[in-house]
Order: structure tokens, then C-alpha cells, then sequence
């Protein structure tokens, strides 16, 4: 970072500017995206042209980050958009973490939290010393000479400043438009924008000194020379093979008759349930989460066991292997179990977000889970927290890709034409992703006309919405999901006009021309 400090220093500020740019008074949208990806870009160029290469496989990482850049303003679902603001800030940190070395598919867990809290301090921690060191360089340089130059500089300034000041006032009087000009200038100058500008200069100098530590961390302490376990596991194997042997057989008995149960009487459908007075509502509500977390605490057995138990011979780890194999083979049954009682649920009241979740969540589960047998036989444990990481980013992809809220509207109003309840408040309640699929059910031909009333005042109760309104038309606002939901909705105008809205009252009540009151959410 010596070579160029002019040029560093020039890059530092944009990127600090550009937080009050794009930030200062403006909702979060595609802002968040731009930034990232200036301060990717100017990252990498600071580093290159200081002849600081990234390692090849750092550079994997921007398409993950690119992609959840996208998410950021191309949805508005809660946990879609927050999943995706957490990793690309993840990403963000594991880039400048390991951008010389290039080993983050190794990091165990501990390594993440390690290179984290070494990120975090380092931030704070290295611009003083930089700041040092360069000064030290100006000295040996006689620089002081130029800090010299300056002062012609300020001596012209201050004689300066009382001439024009007596200058602009007789000037002022002498023309009254001139007069407004210069009083709305002064304006500027207020007390109450002072302590803005002041604010904002602060957050501009906060935002440039951590990306200046951030910039410095990966510049001097991203090689990933050593990670934790390269030499000596931090969790030595404590536990004999027998006391291994013996929790996993256990487990494995335990499972094998909740699983002949499970073939006796859920697979068996709902003649057999109904034998013992169970019907598959019944059945459906009860136990799901706690086959969950059954299904979540077996694979921590599996990891834990697996760091904790001594497996010396050949002989040990077959055996250890293929009791881990046959519980993952029986957790997989149960989370068969799991999703069809979701199912059921899904079936008997329709989707809801705290049903999606948890659907495609139990499919990633699954495979997560099958990963670490692999993983285990192969004898991989290295990679068992690069197999979590995988999962969770393969469970927020499918959230983006699904778009919650929009299946939630499609299959709800599919259930409706079929005589399901449909809930409409509900569907009043999700976020910006509803609407286009809701305009599109308003306008269908297959739609009934009870459906397509009903349907017309919960758009309305989104018309008229903080959720469409957030942001304004500033563009550093944009967010695809919004402004897609606002170009519906100007669609259909003319239709949604023989209804009548009172807005006057918190919440809203929509008239529908069939007579029906409909309240918004709040």
C-alpha cells in the first residue's frame, strides 16, 4: 500500500463519500449492491497495483457474493432478504480474510470465528500504525517542505475571506435577487446543517477508516499460512471406540422402531391412522418439530463423535462408519415423516411462510446429512463445516428462487377454486414479492368472481401500503420487488376504481363492489 499512497488515500475517500452518497437519508435498495461492489472493485485494485494477487480459488467467492447482491434488491420476502444481506457481508469478510491464501474451503467453524475476530480487530486496529508509518516515510522524504507550501495558502485565505465578505454585501443590496441567492447560501450554514455535515463528515470518516483497516488485514494478513488443525487437532480424540460404538448402536435401536412404526402406521396411510383414532390433521400437527430436531441433533452426534471418539484401526472406523451410515439411512426416513406431516399441514391450511421454511429446509437437511457420512467414510472431516456452508447457502438460494411470498399467493388461490378457506388477510400481509403474482390471479379467466373481489381490496390495502411507498423514486432506493409490485398495480387501476377506500382510519377498509368490507393490515 506504500507504493501509491496518493492514490490510496483518493480511493479511500470516494468509498467513504459514497457511503453518504448513496446512504444519507435513503431506504436500503440497490445502494447496498453498488457499494459492495465499489468496495470490491476498489479492493482489488489497491491490492493489485501494490503487486498483491489474489489467490485463485478467493476469487470463487464472487459468485456466491454476486449472486446474493442481486437477492438484496431483487426481493423483499424477510428471511429471503435477510439471509442474503448476511452473506454477502460474510462473503465480504471471508474475501478480505483469505484473499492472499485462498484456503477458506478448509476453515473449520473455529477457523471462521478466528479469521473474523482478526478481521474485526484489524479494522480497528491497523489504519493508526499505517497512518504512522507513512508519516515516517514523509519525514525521511523531507516532506515537511510541502506541508510548508501550505501556509501561503492559508495566510491567503483568512486576508481573503473579510474582503469578499464586505464585498458580497454590497452587492447583496444592490441587487435583490442576488440578495436571495446569497441569503439561501447562507442557509447552508445553519446551525442545525452544521451539525448535520458534521454527522455526516463523522460517518464518511468512520466508513473510510474501517475500509482502510479492512484493505490493510487483506493486504498483510490474508496468506492463511496456517490454519487451526494443520498441525494438531484443537479437540484431541477422548472417547473409546467401544463408548462410541455403544451410542451410535444405541441410537441406531432406538431409531429402527420409531421407523417400523412409521411404515406400520403414517406410510400406511389413513386407514390404518384411523384404527387408532388418529385422523392425518391430528397426526400432521403433532411432532414435527420434534422430528427436527431429533434429524438436527443426530448430525451433531455424528460431528461430535466423530472429533471425540478414537477410531485406531481400520477395522474401528468401517465399523464407525457404517452405524453413522445406518442412523443417517433412519434420519432420512424420519424426515420423510417430517415432510409428509408438513404436507398435510400444507394441505389442510394452506402455505404460510412458517411452512415453506421448513419444507425446503428439510431437503437441504437431508442432503447435509448425507454429506457427512461421505464425508466421514472418506475420512474428509476437514470439510464437514464447508459441507454446513454449502447447505445453508443452497437453503437461501432455493428460498430466492422460490419467491416465497408468490407460491404463497398461487397455491392459497389454487386451494380457494378447489373449496379450501383461503385467508385473505394473510395474503394482504406479505411483502412486495405478492403482488404480481396477486394482479396476475385478479385478471385470471379461471379466477371465480368471489375470489377476483376478495382479491381486488387486498391489492388495494397494498396500494396504499408503506410497503410500496418506502424508498420514494429516488434510485438509489430502487428495489426490483417494489417498483414491479407499483408497475402492477398501475395496471390495473381501472378495475381496482369501483372499489371504495377509506383511508382515513388506521387501518384501511376497502368497500368491494360486491358490498364485502375488507380491513388492511396495519
Amino acid at each position: 500500500m506504500n507504493k501509491k499512497p496518493n492514490r490510496f488515500w483518493l480511493i479511500i475517500l470516494l468509498l467513504g463519500l459514497s457511503i453518504d452518497f448513496l446512504f444519507w437519508k435513503k431506504s436500503i435498495g440497490i445502494n447496498f449492491a453498488i457499494f459492495a461492489v465499489l468496495c470490491v472493485i476498489g479492493g482489488f485494485y489497491l491490492l493489485v497495483s501494490n503487486a498483491l494477487h489474489p489467490a485463485k480459488k478467493s476469487l470463487w467467492l464472487l459468485f456466491p457474493l454476486l449472486f446474493f447482491l442481486v437477492i438484496t434488491f431483487l426481493r423483499q420476502e424477510p428471511l429471503t432478504s435477510f439471509l442474503a444481506f448476511l452473506f454477502v457481508l460474510f462473503f465480504l469478510g471471508v474475501l478480505a480474510s483469505t484473499y492472499l491464501g485462498g484456503r477458506w474451503f478448509q476453515y473449520s467453524l473455529l477457523d471462521y470465528v478466528k479469521n473474523f475476530l482478526n478481521l474485526g480487530f484489524g479494522a480497528v486496529s491497523r489504519p493508526p500504525n499505517f497512518f504512522k508509518q507513512l508519516q515516517q516515510e514523509r519525514a525521511e522524504r523531507s516532506d515537511e517542505k510541502e506541508l510548508f507550501n501550505l501556509m501561503p495558502i492559508l495566510r491567503g485565505v483568512l486576508l481573503a475571506l473579510p474582503i469578499v465578505l464586505i464585498l458580497a454585501a454590497l452587492l447583496a443590496s444592490a441587487d435583490l435577487v442576488y440578495q436571495q441567492k446569497l441569503t439561501d447560501f447562507l442557509d447552508l450554514f445553519s446551525f442545525e446543517k452544521i451539525l448535520e455535515y458534521t454527522f455526516r463528515f463523522f460517518l464518511v470518516g468512520v466508513g473510510a477508516y474501517v475500509l482502510t483497516g479492512v484493505f490493510l488485514h487483506a493486504a498483510t494478513k490474508s496468506q492463511d499460512e496456517k490454519l487451526l488443525e494443520d498441525e494438531h487437532p484443537i479437540v484431541k480424540p477422548f472417547l473409546g471406540f467401544t463408548e462410541a460404538a455403544i451410542i451410535l448402536g444405541s441410537v441406531v435401536i432406538l431409531f429402527m422402531t420409531f421407523v417400523i412404526i412409521q411404515f406400520q402406521y403414517f406410510f400406511g396411510g389413513e386407514v390404518n391412522l384411523g384404527i387408532d383414532g388418529y385422523t392425518f390433521s391430528q397426526y400432521a400437527r403433532r411432532g414435527f418439530s420434534e422430528l427436527n430436531i431429533v434429524a438436527f441433533f443426530s448430525l451433531l452426534l455424528i460431528l461430535g463423535l466423530s472429533i471425540i471418539a478414537h477410531r485406531q484401526t481400520h477395522t474401528k472406523r468401517r465399523v464407525f462408519s457404517a452405524l453413522s451410515a445406518i442412523i443417517v439411512m433412519q434420519v432420512m426416513v424420519i424426515l420423510v415423516s417430517s415432510y409428509q406431516r408438513l404436507d398435510l399441514a400444507i394441505g389442510w391450511h394452506g402455505y404460510s411462510r412458517l411452512r415453506l421454511y421448513p419444507r425446503i429446509f428439510l431437503i437441504w437437511l437431508g442432503l447435509l446429512l448425507v454429506a457427512v457420512v461421505l464425508l466421514e467414510i472418506y475420512r474428509l472431516e476437514r470439510y464437514f463445516t464447508l459441507a454446513f456452508l454449502i447447505a445453508s447457502i443452497g437453503f437461501s438460494v432455493s428460498l430466492s428462487l422460490t419467491n416465497v411470498d408468490a407460491s404463497i399467493v398461487r397455491y392459497n388461490i389454487y386451494r380457494e377454486t378447489q373449496g379450501k378457506h383461503l385467508n385473505y388477510f394473510h395474503l394482504a400481509s406479505l411483502s412486495s414479492d405478492a403482488v404480481p403474482a396477486l394482479v396476475e390471479e385478479f385478471q385470471g379467466s379461471n379466477t371465480p368472481p368471489s375470489v377476483s373481489d376478495n382479491l381486488g381490496a387486498v391489492l388495494l390495502c397494498y396500494a396504499h401500503s408503506e410497503k410500496l411507498t418506502k424508498g420514494g423514486q429516488d434510485w438509489r432506493s430502487y428495489n426490483f420487488s417494489r417498483w414491479q409490485a407499483r408497475k402492477s398495480l398501475i395496471a390495473i387501476q381501472e378495475p381496482l376504481g369501483e372499489y371504495r377506500v377509506n383511508d382515513k382510519k388506521s387501518p384501511v377498509r376497502v368497500h368491494t363492489p360486491a358490498g364485502e368490507l375488507f380491513r388492511c393490515p396495519r
